[in-house]
């Protein structure tokens, strides 16, 4: 019988990269095993049952259990709630779970009675000591840990405390956007998405766009998104504020689309395939995974990058540049580089996206290691013996 998961994280309507995540795996994962029984998600949400918190208040498919992290003592009806499946898949994020470092998974995961994976999103090079020791502890708990880049997996092995037999890299998935028309656009269309906020580095790429205003026709950028959530709460919009005033004191302002929401799929899908490159001028240096470079790479658009781990690891094999960080001019350089090549974004989408970045390609490889996690858990479980008939002489 195919096997059921209880998914444990953020989920939609709250929006950020991570509920969208945990939808997509567990609506493909639960593609991949037809005829199951069904698979439930134990949501997370920031505040207490009387509403609070940053999610908006509306019934979410699939969603078995909510834990309020502002609530204490919620661990025990999320763990309860995935026992009731197979085999439970948790994501990890600083931030998400409450306690010190999130340290309240933790007995979430000594709860469980079926197999778990715990999905890595961020692997900090220099943790401070309780991030270190949480993490190190989920990784003895869990039954496998998934990395989304070989990047990831290398730190967390080299750094960490952790078994590396457990490790698994599975990629973050994509959407197929093959089904979206290419735009065409009187002027080249330069794009920038996901949750805004400060560490984003859109001042970096205001200041590159007015460094190509020379170029005829002058390319038009696109920043698409909401302020995150945390961001919004604690500082209100004054990152936005901040970007639109530098991009009028740099004569672009004209030149610039704020796109103020959170895209559905099939807008997304048509804004991605609107683009010439997508512009990714993170000042990280800590980001091991970034759904947004995924799904840039998938569709065949040329992305250009500052060099955060994921982008150094996925574009090494020629589907974007790589630029240093808070270096407009070295962005210019490659964004003239990338315009100049009008078919380039073609021969893209023959070379980079393929079936193994899409989704269903991820969660069959989720499927196979709860498998043989299940697998492993069934050759240990002992077997109660057989009673012995007595033959009558």
């Amino acid at each position: 019988m195919p096997a059921t998961y209880g998914f444990l994280s953020t989920y939609p309507p709250t929006q950020c990269g991570l509920a969208t995540f945990n939808a997509a795996l567990a609506t493909h994962l639960s593609a991949a095993t037809p005829g199951a029984r069904g698979s439930g998600v134990v949501r997370l949400l920031a505040g207490d049952a009387a509403g609070g918190g940053i999610a908006l208040d509306r019934a979410a498919p699939r969603v078995v259990h909510t834990w309020h992290t502002g609530v204490p003592g919620g661990w025990p009806g999320a763990a309860a709630a995935l026992n009731r499946f197979d085999v439970a898949i948790i994501q990890h994020e600083y931030g998400i779970y409450p306690g010190d470092a999130g340290a309240e998974v933790l007995p979430v995961l000594r709860t469980l009675q079926v197999p778990s994976i715990v999905v890595l999103h961020t692997v900090l090079a220099n943790p401070d000591q309780l991030q270190r020791a949480v993490l190190e502890q989920i990784a003895d708990l869990a039954d496998a840990v998934v990395t989304m880049t070989d990047t990831a997996r290398r730190r967390l092995t080299k750094n960490y405390a952790v078994d590396a037999r457990k490790v698994s890299v599975i990629p973050h998935g994509a959407a197929s956007h093959t089904g979206a028309p290419r735009a065409g656009r009187a002027r080249p269309h330069l794009l920038t998405w996901g949750l805004l906020g400060p560490g984003k580095g859109i001042e970096w790429a205001l200041r590159c766009l007015a460094l190509l205003q020379d170029r005829q026709p002058a390319p038009v950028y696109t920043v698409a998104g909401r302020t995150h959530p945390k961001v919004l709460e604690q500082q209100g919009d004054t990152y936005r504020d901040s970007l639109q005033a530098l991009a009028a004191q740099l004569g672009v302002a004209d030149t610039v689309r704020w796109l103020d929401a959170y895209l559905e799929p099939d807008e997304l899908s048509r804004l991605i395939r609107s683009a010439d490159a997508v512009l990714l001028p993170y000042d990280s240096t800590e980001q091991v995974t970034s759904g947004v470079l995924i799904e840039a790479v998938a569709a065949g658009v040329p992305v250009v990058a500052t060099e955060f781990p994921h982008a150094v690891e996925l574009l090494a094999d020629g589907p974007g540049l790589l630029v240093p960080h808070q270096d407009p001019e070295a962005m210019a350089l490659a964004l003239r580089h990338v315009l100049a090549e009008p078919g380039r974004a073609g021969r893209l989408a023959g070379i980079t996206g393929g079936p193994t970045l899409r989704w269903p390609a991820v969660a069959a490889r989720y499927q196979a290691l709860a498998a043989r996690l299940l697998a492993a858990r069934a050759a240990v479980t002992p077997v109660a013996p057989l009673a012995t008939a007595t033959i009558p002489a």
